[in-house]
Order: structure tokens, then C-alpha cells, then sequence
């Protein structure tokens, strides 16, 4: 994961290191998106989240389109 103060920056990378860009995450989302998938890791009875719950976490984080969905196998 790389850091980057904006998606102007995030271009300018990408073009100098010939690599396509891939979905964006802001912070926020992120933060969202660690608290969601791991809010249940310390507790006796965690388990990772299903296809369905991972889409919804997605869905509601905004976060759409191949690279976000568990059964693509393409960004």
C-alpha cells in the first residue's frame, strides 16, 4: 500500500513507473474498511468476512467495480 497526498501525485507515479493505476482509497475509507473487517478479531469466536459481507462492506464504503469484488480475478 502506498501513500500519496493526492491523485495528482498518485498520477505522476504511475506514469513514471509504467503501471496502470489501480483503485483510490482516502483515509477515511480505509480507516472504515480496518475497523469493519477487524472489529471482531479479538473476540473468542472471529472469522474472516463471506463473499456477500465483503461486498456489502464494499457497497457501503464506497468502494465499487472488479478490483473490489471477491469473485473477479481482474482490476
Amino acid at each position: 500500500m502506498l501513500f500519496f497526498r493526492s491523485e495528482e501525485r498518485v498520477l505522476e507515479w504511475c506514469r513514471a513507473q509504467r503501471t496502470p493505476m489501480r483503485p483510490l482509497v482516502t483515509i477515511a475509507q480505509l480507516w472504515s474498511l480496518a475497523t469493519t473487517w477487524y472489529g471482531t478479531r479479538l473476540q473468542p469466536i472471529s472469522r474472516r468476512p463471506g463473499p456477500d459481507e465483503m461486498r456489502r462492506i464494499f457497497a457501503g464504503l464506497g468502494l465499487s467495480g472488479d478490483f473490489w469484488d471477491p469473485a473477479s480475478d481482474r482490476f
